[in-house]
């Protein structure tokens, strides 16, 4: 486990089409955001684009295994949102991210994702497989 986090931000803009008939955000637009978070944290530490990644290491991609999201307060459009990601937990072939999102002071939800790096199988290009986290990686995100 590491003691210090990089912590990048992500920035959502809130429209009507992620609300639910009420103008909440419809809960599962939390996750897609994540997700995004996710990505952009990968990208913003000096990782390469999987499509670039898969050409040099084989690594498709990072699946999600588990999800844990807790929803303290709504959120509804025109708003502005931050998603604070980082990496909580450095383990043999999976990491845990951490999400917060934000709108200013207030806290709206919270996330725990639970991700592996992947290659496809050799012999069976329909099937993938975890490897160990890449310490090169590892290096840039810590």
């Amino acid at each position: 486990m590491q003691e210090n986090h990089k912590t990048i931000v992500y920035e959502v803009n809130v429209v009507f089409g992620d609300c639910d008939p009420a103008g909440i955000v419809f809960f599962p637009n939390f996750s897609k955001w994540m997700d995004g978070a996710s990505q952009n944290f990968f990208v913003k530490c000096g990782v390469p684009p999987w499509r670039e990644l898969v050409k040099t290491t084989g690594i498709i991609g990072m699946p999600l295994l588990e999800i844990h999201t807790k929803f303290m307060r709504p959120a509804t459009y025109g708003e502005t949102l931050q998603v604070y990601t980082s990496v909580q937990e450095w383990r043999a072939k999976v990491i845990v991210q951490k999400h917060i999102v934000m709108r200013g002071d207030d806290l709206l939800c919270e996330g725990l994702e639970t991700r592996a790096f992947c290659v496809r199988v050799p012999g069976d290009p329909d099937r993938i497989k975890a490897i160990p986290v890449p310490e090169d990686i590892k290096a840039l995100c810590s």
